[in-house]
């Protein structure tokens, strides 16, 4: 029951985060709302990492350090909070100036396909057998689908604010393939990585402070309260949620807070501001959720041998 909970706890907050994004626009820039969701995230998890002290033990029993030691293992962060956190937050955060936040959870839905191209091609660490390419050539389609660029004359707003949420899901995709290439295998307590991962993203944004941070605000309970949820829960206590559930139910069982994210997104979208979508827009969702469910094998052509 707790995994459960927590389960449908991290498809609600990451579902309604773009409706959060949405709504603090309202007083801030897209680069105040990256800063802010990030910072209060990371002093989330840094709270959790310092009451809890996680630490990993050996095959001898003996309890490692709760932060890693080898200057490596930070560079290695130093990319994954790009990727994580950095570049994506910025590009949501831009695009939702120009696409609804429904059809920004749309695009976020593509992340599996995402991972499963740079963990195949870039990083070498998968191989896709023919049922799972077809599933990612499906979420290709799905999501030409939803650009309909048969309804664009050039490179508009919404064109771009699209592209933009593409290079998140890209990153985002990046992410998952260099972790399980250089950092998975590390002994690293989750609490700790998810940290590290916030952490050094903030130390980023930081150092970024004068480009992103500075500027007018309008800010009411709306926007406090939306760039609260965003740091504090989406990007805070939602990754714990994310660890215990990962081990509760293995990787394959916790990737299926996919399907549900932009199902809340969609609906909080057209509930609380009225968004409405195009028939394409659904249309490539559903191509692109079933492209998620072959690449990931849970589905597969007829006849296909059963992939690993």
């Amino acid at each position: 029951m707790s995994a459960w909970l927590q389960f449908l706890g991290m498809g609600l907050v990451w579902g309604a985060s773009f409706l959060f994004m949405k709504v603090a626009l309202e007083g801030v820039s897209f680069g105040q709302v990256a800063w802010s969701r990030t910072m209060l995230g990371a002093i989330a998890l840094g709270l959790v990492v310092l009451v809890t002290r996680p630490r990993v033990t050996d095959a001898s029993g003996t309890a490692g350090p709760v932060l890693p030691r080898e200057p490596v293992v930070w560079g290695h962060f130093l990319v994954v909070s790009l990727t994580t956190c950095v570049i994506p937050y910025l590009s949501f955060a831009w695009a939702e100036q120009y696409v609804s936040s429904s059809l920004a959870s749309i695009y976020n839905a593509t992340t599996p396909i995402m991972t499963a191209l740079m963990a195949t091609l870039v990083f070498r660490v998968e191989r896709l057998g023919g049922s799972r390419w077809f599933g990612v050539g499906l979420g290709i389609l799905g999501v030409l689908v939803v650009i309909a660029p048969w309804q664009l004359s050039g490179l508009t707003g919404s064109l771009a604010g699209q592209l933009a949420c593409l290079l998140a899901t890209l990153c985002y995709g990046f992410t998952f393939g260099y972790q399980r290439r250089f950092l998975s295998h590390r002994p690293i307590a989750p609490a700790t990585f998810a940290f590290l991962s916030i952490g050094v993203s903030a130390v980023v944004m930081l150092a970024l402070t004068p480009w992103l941070a500075i500027g007018p605000v309008t800010l009411d309970w709306q926007v406090v309260g939306s760039l609260l949820a965003l740091g504090v829960l989406g990007t805070g206590l939602a990754y714990i949620w994310n660890i215990n559930v990962l081990r509760a139910w293995g990787p394959t069982g916790v990737s299926t807070v996919t399907y549900v994210t932009p199902v809340v997104g969609v609906a909080l979208g057209m509930v609380l501001l009225g968004e409405q979508l195009s028939w394409h827009e659904p249309v490539g969702a559903v191509l692109v959720l079933l492209g998620i469910l072959f690449a990931q094998g849970r589905l597969r052509v007829p006849g296909s041998r059963v992939e690993p």
